[in-house]
């Protein structure tokens, strides 16, 4: 079956819930194949203005809903995301490569924040705070923002919307989303979702169509009064800017360089299936991917034996078919990325365990690898790579290991082993993230604060903090006349 039969696959604009098409369209490809499978709009700028007022029409009136019953709506939207699994992880597997399991589990994650922040809905409470003079009454009311704008990107192309789109709605704004050029069709298919949910026309909108153009237009729209993002730091960096005209709030989830730090008195095979959890994932395609990996150096050799193993033992195919563990990399300059990197670091003396070749599939591709003993100076120990790279860096002492893992720009994930609580609670306190894993390599939770420090971001997504984006604090004060005036 084509992607044509599912009633959920749009190739559209979502405009005021009506689907809107333009004869300029940007193709979308199956990384695994390199075919065209859709072509979307390459909506103009007057365009994104025009759903930005139709977004202000629908604030004024979705705002005014009760909580329960947009938490009923809402709910319903994920009602209807877990009946369609199959099909929106057939569609996102095809547009963005992850093998189809995975996907499956990314609409599961995405689900869950829809879930969450339906109930949430019904969380969102005022104060009363003691008065500061006689005859004074304070309240503090929370309202909702606005109208909203996310960007999101194509590694996540399901669970990164679910992520700014629910609370946004729960709060009561509407919502006009970005998705990524390479993984549309997944952000229009959630878009088909909400319609039959009942989101009104207006509240939730989806366009596509050139970044730099539609970006620009949310930023310099007055209008929006929020925009959230998820990519690179020099591109939160370039929106931030352009954002502070008129001083939006804003949500930054952007790059990483997580450390991932075995220590001697770790389990080494918990450690190794926390590294291959974290690291294989979509690829090594994630934010917060392990990205350089302390060893102890007293098991240095235990560990990266038993690691190369499960990592040659690895399937690398189209996830479209069974057993793949692995898909390809988004697109060519992704590989171009990930080789860079591996000849970088042999060239610096670093040693090959496994892999560190493309593969014969295509330009997309390359082999799951691990190097050991690489250099402190190889590229891969200060830029992301963002592809199935190991790089095992040997270290000796706690103090060395926490100078290595906090020398980045970066702090939005980290993880360590060990098995001793002492060492366990210093790492803890030393290490520059906005999250850490202590043996575990999967942290992600709906009910989770997750975003991180220096340049990773700004706010947070998920738990009870991910709906406070997208409120504004009013604070009352009530002057009480006396009962003899």
């Amino acid at each position: 079956m084509t992607l044509q039969h599912y009633d959920i696959f749009k190739q559209d604009c979502l405009i005021n819930g009506e689907w809107v098409g333009t004869a300029d369209r940007l193709d979308v490809t199956n990384p695994a194949t390199g075919d065209v499978i859709a072509s979307v709009p390459k909506l103009d700028a007057k365009a994104v203005h025009q759903a930005i007022d139709y977004a202000e029409e629908a604030f004024k009136s979705w705002r005014k809903v009760t909580p329960s019953k947009r938490g009923d709506i809402v709910r319903k939207w994920y009602d209807l995301i877990i009946e369609h699994t199959d099909e929106l992880a057939t569609i996102m597997t095809t547009e963005q490569g992850k093998p189809l399991a995975e996907a499956k589990g990314e609409i599961a994650y995405a689900a869950s924040y829809i879930k969450w922040f339906a109930e949430e809905a019904m969380r969102i409470n005022g104060e009363i705070l003691p008065a500061g003079t006689e005859n004074t009454h304070i309240r503090v009311s929370r309202d909702p923002i606005g109208v909203c704008a996310a960007i999101t990107p194509w590694n996540f192309p399901a669970a990164m919307i679910a992520r700014k789109a629910a609370p946004a709605l729960a709060a009561g704004c509407s919502m006009i989303v970005k998705p990524a050029s390479q993984t549309p069709l997944t952000a229009l298919a959630l878009g088909e979702l909400a319609i039959q949910a009942g989101i009104p026309k207006g509240v939730l909108q989806i366009v596509t169509g050139k970044a730099s153009d539609i970006g620009d237009a949310l930023c310099e729209n007055a209008k929006v009064r929020k925009l959230t993002f998820t990519g690179s730091t020099e591109i939160g960096s370039q929106l931030m800017a352009k954002c502070a005209p008129d001083v939006k709030k804003l949500s930054l989830e952007l790059g990483g360089n997580a450390p991932f730090i075995v220590f001697d008195d770790a389990d080494v095979d918990l450690a190794v299936e926390g590294l291959m959890a974290g690291k294989f994932r979509n690829a090594g395609q994630t934010c917060i991917s392990p990205n350089r990996v302390y060893v102890q150096s007293s098991v240095l050799e235990e560990f990266q034996t038993k690691l190369a193993d499960k990592v040659a033992a690895l399937k690398v195919g189209n996830g479209l078919h069974d057993g793949v563990n692995i898909g390809p990399l988004i697109d060519k300059a992704g590989a171009d990325k990930v080789a860079e990197h591996v000849e970088d670091a042999l060239s610096h003396g670093a040693l090959l365990l496994t892999g560190g070749k493309r593969l014969e599939q295509g330009d997309n591709w390359y082999a799951p690898t691990v190097l050991t003993r690489v250099p402190a100076d190889a590229k891969c120990t200060s830029e992301e790579t963002f592809g199935p790279v190991v790089p095992l860096i040997p270290f000796d002492t706690e103090e060395q290991v926490i100078e290595y893992a906090n020398d980045t720009p970066f702090g939005l994930a980290a993880y360590f082993f060990s098995d001793n609580l002492h060492r366990a609670q210093r790492v803890v306190d030393a290490i520059e993230s906005g999250m850490v894993g202590i043996n575990t390599g999967a942290i992600s939770a709906a009910n989770a604060p997750f975003g991180g420090v220096k340049a990773s971001g700004i706010g947070r997504e998920g738990a009870h903090i991910g709906i406070e984006e997208y409120l504004e604090m009013k604070y009352q004060c009530y002057g009480i006349k006396a009962a003899s005036e």
